[in-house]
């Protein structure tokens, strides 16, 4: 790029993904990441290009944008499941409702203390998910319920659709009887999405 288009770039707005330079001619600063090299938004915002301290940053347009930050509890819908892992596109942190969303990945590790056999048994596809972000390695948000307070807060029957109840060990569906496995909170069922 050149030192005129890097001019232009500076004050300008940006959305997550957009590139704003290299790394031999910036350093990069808050709300950007760097991929082979190239320097990114993490963010939606307005890129600054510091030419006297050769930094670049991105300013957040609203700010108290959240994302989702190592230790932050979110709240989540289950994507996809396969036998090791379950995507959940995140739209809640804490209490705070999210505009866009994000992806974490649960893996079977990091479900509960006890050896848990298949996510199968933890979570299907539908399911409302509480959990706590673990780690933020390559972009990607790794999840764990490790804990009574996180799992499935809200599930529904991978038969019918209808929402789940607790019965001991098992979850029961009431509209067509069947039975299935959950790894569910202390207060499932009872709060407020």
């Amino acid at each position: 790029m050149s030192l005129k288009s890097y001019k232009e770039k500076s004050g300008q707005f940006v959305l997550p993904g957009e590139r704003l330079g290299v790394i031999e001619e910036f350093i990069p600063n808050s709300g950007t990441y760097v991929k082979s090299g190239v320097i990114y938004s993490k963010i939606v915002g307005r890129a600054l290009l510091d030419f006297l301290n050769k930094r670049v940053s991105v300013y957040p347009l609203v700010h108290g944008a959240k994302i989702p930050r190592v230790g932050s509890i979110v709240l989540g819908q289950v994507s996809s499941v396969q036998s090791e892992n379950a995507a959940v596109r995140i739209f809640k942190i804490g209490n705070k409702l999210l505009s866009g969303f994000f992806t974490g990945i649960l893996h079977i590790s990091d479900v509960q203390l006890r050896y848990v056999e298949s996510m199968y048994d933890v979570c299907k596809p539908g399911d409302i998910l509480r959990a706590k972000v673990i780690s933020e390695k390559n972009r990607t948000y790794h999840l764990s319920t490790k804990d009574k307070n996180l799992g499935v807060v809200y599930a529904f029957c991978s038969q019918c659709g209808y929402m789940l109840a607790s019965k001991k060990q098992n979850m029961y569906c009431p509209r067509c009887g069947k039975i299935e496995k959950r790894k569910i909170t202390i207060d499932y069922g009872k709060g407020i999405v």
